[in-house]
């Protein structure tokens, strides 16, 4: 089968890999749809010594190909999502059903995540337990939500305190997982939203998917902010840049009681001591989320109430793809790729 893989010269290649037989309790998913994310060009740039080769790709559905010995309640054509966390499944976190904090791989490993992952034709998987049905989900289009959607619905669902109807909340980027936070926000609360962003064409989108308001990042964003509030500050500030500018921006709009949600992975730094923030206001940053919240997608995919804008491309131009996505090219779109 064909897979793209991520080896020694940190670069991606497309090669032939033999196609995997699943042994007890795995499953062999055809893959029908797999994302394209900035998290596989982190891969790619990490100066660490990496185990290489994998297959990348931690955004996967398709169909159930093939079981093994013991695995119950799958048959083969059934259509499902993988979700990529696979901790050990047996520490406190996996049996809490938070697999994407195992104590054993920290969240280091998973499907496409020094795993083998769904940028392929074939993807085995570990264990039933990380397949979700997708119904009438098309793989193609269910594939992003793992990720695109999920990371920003279980940082909204955290932040439920925050997120009352006489609320404001702040999204600052809607790309790939900003646009699907505007739409999980206007899907699951009955806060105000506004949108931040240094592009218009993507102001206008987060208009289009539930924002009241969308600004143009920039010196005069904090006082915009203070002005649409009415003076009162933002409640939560979601973060999908994460550089210095918008960590800024984040602690310049945010009152008391109010919570800061890293989600971009930027690498910029906010200072802090007891006086540069407001009184009981929390900075955190997120990491994926886990299985049930993924149920829990896929059921506001299958009800309509939120979609990833996405862009289909075959897996032989997945490597074009993600150098578009490098250069920003892609918008807030998220590439998929189809074997």
């Amino acid at each position: 089968m064909r897979a793209l893989r991520l080896v020694d010269t940190q670069t991606f290649e497309l090669v032939d890999v033999p196609t995997p037989e699943p042994g007890p309790g795995e499953v062999l998913v055809r893959v029908g749809g797999a994302g394209l994310c900035h998290s596989d060009l982190h891969l790619l740039h990490n100066p660490r010594p990496l185990e290489r080769p994998f297959t990348i790709g931690h955004e996967t559905a398709g169909w159930v190909a093939a079981t093994g010995i013991g695995v119950r309640g799958l048959e083969e054509g059934d259509a499902v999502a993988v979700h990529g966390a696979w901790g050990c499944g047996l520490c406190k976190p996996c049996v809490a059903g938070l697999e994407q904090h195992c104590r054993h791989t920290m969240g280091a490993e998973g499907s496409g995540l020094f795993r083998d992952g769904g940028m392929a034709e074939y993807l085995l998987v570990p264990s039933p337990r990380h397949l979700a049905p997708l119904g009438d989900l098309d793989p193609s289009v269910a594939a992003p939500l793992d990720d695109a959607a999920l990371t920003p619905y279980s940082a909204i669902k955290g932040s439920a305190r925050q997120l009352l109807p006489d609320a404001t909340a702040l999204v600052i980027g809607v790309g790939g997982l900003g646009h699907m936070a505007v739409q999980i926000l206007a899907a699951t609360t009955a806060t105000r939203i506004i949108a931040v962003d240094s592009d218009p064409h993507k102001l206008t989108l987060a208009l289009e998917l539930g924002a009241e308001q969308a600004l143009l990042g920039g010196p005069d964003a904090a006082a915009e902010i203070a002005e649409a509030t009415g003076g009162a500050g933002v409640a939560a500030v979601f973060d999908f840049v994460g550089v210095d500018a918008t960590l800024a921006l984040a602690a310049a709009v945010v009152t008391r009681q109010s919570k800061i949600v890293v989600v971009g992975v930027g690498g910029g730094t906010l200072p802090f001591n007891f006086y540069t923030m407001p009184y009981n206001c929390p900075v955190q940053s997120t990491f994926w989320g886990s299985m049930a919240e993924f149920r829990e997608v896929l059921a506001l995919a299958a009800a309509g109430r939120i979609a990833v804008r996405s862009e289909r491309v075959a897996l032989r131009d997945a490597i074009g793809a993600y150098a578009r996505l490098e250069k920003g090219a892609l918008g807030a779109a998220r590439a998929v790729a189809v074997p």
